[in-house]
C-alpha cells in the first residue's frame, strides 16, 4: 500500500493552513506532531475527505481521496468523535457496521472480534456511559476497524487518557502498523517516540521534519518545544 500525498493545500481566505505538503507513506506507523495551529487536523480531514484541498492530491494506490473505493479502505477516529452512551459496546459497533455496509452476520463476527483485540469483550454488553475515556478511544479505535482498513488516520486519540491506558493504546497501534499505514496526530512527543517509524513535524501548515529520529539526532521532546515555544493557536 503507498500513500501519495502531493503538493496538498488548503487556503482560508488569506490564512494557508496546509502549504503544498508532499509525502508518501507505506505500512507502518507514523507519528504526525505539530503545536495547536501547525495545521494537522487540517490535513487530517483532507486526507479522510473531510473537507477539499485547495489543491493538490491524495492518492491511496491510484485511488482518489474522494472516491469511494479510497473511504472503504479508510479508518478514521477523530479528535471529537461521537459515542451513543445508552449504546452497549457491541450494539455500537453493529450500527457503525451498518453506516459502513457491511452485511449482519460478518458484521457481527468482525465486531467481537474486534472487542477482543481492543480488549473490550468483557464490556460489550454494558453500557458506553459506563466506560472510561481509555474504553471509549479503544471503542472508537475498533469502529475504525470495521472495514479492514489500509489506512487508519487517528487525531488526537490518547488525549485525558491516563498512563496505563496510554501505554495499551500505544502497543495496540504498534501491532497494527505492521499491515496498515497509522497516521497518528498528535502534540503529546511521548505518544509517538516508542512506536511510530517515522516522524512527521508540522509548524505553520509546513512539514518540517520527515524521517526516523533516533539518539544520534538529540532528544525529540527538546526538538519540538524547541520548534513550536512561541507558535499560536490559529488552527
Amino acid at each position: 500500500m503507498e500513500l501519495i500525498i502531493d503538493r496538498l493545500t488548503k487556503k482560508y481566505q488569506n490564512t494557508i493552513a496546509v502549504d503544498r505538503i508532499s509525502m508518501r507513506l507505506h505500512e507502518g506507523v507514523y507519528g504526525l506532531l505539530g503545536a495547536n495551529g501547525a495545521g494537522k487536523t487540517t490535513l487530517i480531514r483532507m486526507l479522510c475527505g473531510v473537507i477539499k484541498p485547495t489543491g493538490g492530491s491524495v492518492m491511496l494506490d491510484k485511488m482518489d481521496a474522494a472516491s469511494e473505493e479510497y473511504r472503504a479502505r479508510l479508518g478514521y477516529l477523530p479528535q471529537d468523535f461521537g459515542y451513543y452512551p445508552d449504546f452497549t459496546g457491541i450494539d455500537f459497533l453493529l450500527y457503525m457496521a451498518a453506516l459502513k455496509g457491511l452485511p449482519q452476520k460478518p458484521a457481527r463476527r468482525k465486531a467481537k472480534e474486534l472487542l477482543k483485540l481492543v480488549s473490550l469483550e468483557d464490556m460489550a454488553r454494558k453500557k458506553i456511559k459506563t466506560y472510561s475515556g481509555g474504553m471509549k478511544q479503544r471503542l472508537g479505535i475498533a469502529q475504525a476497524l470495521l472495514n479492514e482498513p489500509k489506512l487508519l488516520i487517528l487525531d488526537e486519540p490518547t488525549a485525558g487518557l491516563d498512563p496505563k491506558e496510554r501505554v495499551r493504546f500505544r502497543n495496540l497501534l504498534g501491532e497494527l502498523g505492521k499491515d496498515t499505514i497509522v497516521l497518528l496526530s498528535t502534540h503529546i512527543v511521548s505518544d509517538v517516540e516508542h512506536i511510530a517509524d517515522t516522524i512527521l513535524m508540522m509548524k505553520k501548515g509546513q512539514l518540517i521534519y520527515e524521517g526516523k529520529w533516533d539518539s544520534s539526532h538529540g532528544d525529540l521532546e527538546e526538538f519540538y518545544l524547541e520548534q513550536f515555544e512561541e507558535v499560536e493557536d490559529h488552527e
